[in-house]
């Protein structure tokens, strides 16, 4: 029943938008990820950290979800991180297209770690992130690079895949 919920919410999230709906899907889109990620144990109890680099406006949202909801029995908390050095455990990074520059630097300070980075830029996908938000036709998708995904030993489960644009 649960993966019915996600693909309606998706499929409704999915539909036309503008760009001051953008931030508010992509906290959708993103704590629905949450459910179909698997982090290692060591990621699953505390606080589930969701860390954006720079300012965005999707730091806002994602305040606001973080309120209601939960991943599992861990609360979310938003960390913002104003460089690449301050980046420290979290279980997602977003990085912003004005911080896109930054990915190389991003993905060399977590490459150790178990952080989904999600980004926002085309063809980031195929540069490193393992989900990267795009519009299409004036829809909002996002793009999964599995491999990316997998050297940060995070599972995705095959009900997201098929959602997904998948790049290699």
């Amino acid at each position: 029943m649960k993966k019915i919920s996600l693909l309606i919410t998706l499929f409704i999230s999915i539909s036309i938008c503008s760009n001051a709906q953008v931030p508010k899907l992509q906290s959708i889109f993103i704590y629905n990820f949450t459910k179909y990620i698997e982090w290692p144990a060591s990621y699953t109890s505390g606080n589930f950290i969701i860390g954006v680099i720079g300012q965005s406006p999707l730091i806002n949202e994602l305040n606001n979800l973080s309120k209601s909801k939960k991943v599992g029995n861990q609360p979310i908390v938003i960390t913002k991180f104003n460089s690449v050095s301050e980046i420290s455990k979290c279980n997602i990074l977003f990085v912003p297209k004005n911080k896109s520059s930054e990915l190389n630097d991003v993905i060399n300070k977590l490459k150790s770690t178990s952080t989904l980075i999600i980004t926002e830029k085309e063809g980031l996908a195929k540069q490193g992130a393992g989900i990267n938000f795009v519009i299409v036709d004036n829809k909002q998708k996002f793009e999964l690079n599995k491999t990316n995904i997998s050297k940060y030993n995070l599972k995705v489960s095959t009900s997201l895949t098929n959602l997904a644009i998948l790049v290699h």
